[in-house]
């Protein structure tokens, strides 16, 4: 049935009228979700035009889209450099007002075809018959037409074939409806992904900034100067995401002495941040108070404890106390709680753990107690602290380095002791193992050197941090 307002047309008599204002809205409306005004020339349609000319035996045939205000040519069959015409009543616009096939045998005759253009100007149509191109939903978007230059008939035949052509115009206007819209549905999923991606790239590079800045503040800005010890550090997180819970540093007591730590909380992220933070300004405040390095660590087990923030974490720690020796060099008392050993390297290839006995994991029992020990730090001797992302690092067989494979390291060395190098070496068998370390590394070197190698007394390293996979420079 033909569409509320439109009355159906039968070939050639009187009795076609316009549709109403609202039937042509959705109907202009239909047209445009297609999408195929003024696109290019297209094969499929082209073969249907040169097909119902082939049928009909006709001049002229075409495949028509009717706009608001003009009839355009998807595609023409023998009728050359014409795109579009006016939509003038008479031809294709009467043809989409009825379901129906318009066919008028001799336009002379048809009350409304005889005024229009192609009927009175050069072309001189008298035959026209057209079928509708009719969407499911009952639009009349254009039509299949066939002209000619003089009068004739066709069977009920011609006009089901005629019919039929313009279904198959609409199956391929469907389907290229369905690809438009895939390849919408693809350009809107690819410019999501893409925004995506651009969001996932921002915060990545926000959540390192802050990761970076915020590692920065529980580590410090640079080693002190130390009159007649070197110093040198390296730092190094797993993931630029994460914010490690390794933390070092070296600071004065007043009197000539001099403090130094290193440890590890355990986890990483924010919480760890805290706790590392807690442990750091702790350790510093326990050792102004009474510097014996049994008593800070103590200090701190019971700070870690008390804070509810905490929970359940922990921390390793060597804590040590530097002081002038009588003869040359330092007294180093240190103390340590459930650390890795600290390496006192002697030179020619000594070297030993200092590992005093019965320190435990510090904040995880009241009861908690912990060892010290002395020794003399002289001149070309040094010491290594480290994280167990060192230890921990893997080797080309699998295997971890492990505290016996850095030992056998460390006695290899034939470069004389300084802070510097220690760094540079150990760093160095890091970054020749085939993954790196899969855990955040700290070092921290402390050596003496001798009289006249030492400039005013003094050599110390600058701190960088480096993100994951990266060494940091070593200024001496």
């Amino acid at each position: 049935m033909p569409q509320e307002g439109h009355a159906a047309v039968h070939g050639g008599k009187p009795g076609r009228w316009a549709p109403s204002a609202a039937g042509e809205a959705s109907r202009i409306e239909a047209v445009r979700r297609y999408d195929i005004l003024d696109t290019p020339p297209d094969g499929a349609f082209d073969r249907v035009a040169a097909m119902a000319a082939r049928l009909f035996a006709v001049p002229v045939a075409s495949v028509t889209i009717v706009d608001e205000d003009r009839i355009w040519f998807k595609a023409a069959h023998g009728l050359e450099g014409v795109s579009e015409i006016s939509r003038e009543p008479g031809l294709c616009g009467s043809a989409i007002l009825s379901d129906e096939t318009l066919v008028i045998p001799d336009t002379l005759t048809d009350p409304v075809a005889c005024s229009n253009g192609l009927v009175t100007g050069p072309m001189g149509v008298r035959f026209y018959a057209a079928a509708p191109i009719i969407t499911h939903d009952g639009h009349r978007l254009g039509t299949v037409n066939i002209l000619d230059t003089r009068p004739r008939l066709i069977t009920e035949d011609d006009t089901a074939t005629l019919a039929d052509l313009a279904a198959i115009v609409l199956d391929e206007m469907e389907m290229r409806l369905s690809a438009l819209n895939a390849l919408r549905v693809e350009q809107e999923r690819r410019r999501e992904q893409e925004e995506a991606r651009e969001r996932a790239e921002r915060d990545t590079a926000a959540i390192q900034a802050f990761a970076s800045t915020l590692q920065r503040t529980l580590l410090p800005p640079a080693l002190p100067v130390v009159p007649g010890l070197e110093l040198a550090c390296h730092y190094a997180t797993a993931s630029p995401r994460d914010v490690g819970g390794d933390f070092y540093d070296v600071f004065p007591l007043g009197g000539g002495k001099w403090a130094f730590f290193l440890g590890d909380v355990c986890g990483k992220g924010p919480e760890a941040a805290a706790v590392t933070s807690l442990t750091r300004y702790t350790l510093r405040a326990a050792a102004l108070i009474d510097p014996d390095p049994d008593i800070v660590l103590t200090s701190l087990n019971t700070a870690l404890l008390l804070e509810p923030a905490v929970g359940t974490r922990f921390c390793t720690a060597v804590f040590g106390i530097l002081e002038p020796h009588e003869e040359e060099g330092f007294a180093v008392t240190v103390a340590t709680g459930g650390h890795p050993p600290v390496y006192h390297l002697r030179g020619h290839g000594v070297v030993e753990a200092v590992r005093p006995k019965g320190g435990m994991l510090i904040g995880a029992l009241a009861e908690a107690h912990f060892a010290s020990h002395t020794f003399r730090l002289a001149p070309g001797e040094g010491l290594l602290l480290y994280t167990d992302g060192l230890t921990e690092a893997r080797t080309a067989d699998g295997q971890m380095i492990g505290e016996e494979g850095l030992t056998g390291f460390l006695a290899a060395r034939t470069a004389p002791v300084g802070a510097t190098a220690v760094i540079e070496d150990t760093v160095a068998l890091i970054d020749a193992t085939p993954y790196g370390a899969g855990d955040d590394v700290a070092l921290l070197a402390l050596s003496v050197p001798f009289a006249d190698a030492s400039v005013d007394g003094v050599t110390a390293n600058a701190h960088t941090i480096a993100p994951a996979g990266e060494m940091p420079e070593s200024r001496p």
